[in-house]
């Protein structure tokens, strides 16, 4: 059974940075391609980063492109999400998910197979 915890949500200001870690459980690491979503009070849970298997080609939203950067660590079963530049309306729960798809953009919520509780990221102006 694959299990996704993230880590590393807080409170910071306008202009800060946040750290996300999504630790993964479960069958090879190496074999899923991950993603970050994030859904917003009222909102829709939306798309923010993906990365692939293998040669791990990366994937962002045009909200957060220039601005966040995600990563693989396939030693310690690890994703991570840097966020810099922080601004208000990046306020949401932040998802990590795990995809078998190892081909194409993943950016919707059915490519995903697996996901985190979320963590809270809360960016005040």
């Amino acid at each position: 059974q694959v299990q996704l915890v993230e880590s590393g949500g807080g409170l910071v200001q306008a202009g800060g940075s946040l750290r996300l870690s999504c630790a993964y459980s479960g069958h090879t690491f190496s074999s899923y391609s991950m993603g970050w979503f994030r859904q917003a009070p009222g909102k829709e849970r939306e798309f923010v980063a993906s990365i692939a298997w293998g040669i791990s080609s990366t994937y962002y939203a045009d909200s957060v492109k220039g601005r966040f950067t995600i990563s693989r660590d396939n030693a310690k079963n690890t994703v991570y999400l840097q966020m810099n530049s922080l601004k208000p309306e990046d306020t949401a729960v932040y998802y990590c998910a795990a995809s078998r798809l190892r081909t194409g953009v993943l950016k919707t919520q059915t490519q995903y197979d697996y996901w985190g509780q979320g963590t809270q990221v809360t960016v005040s102006s």
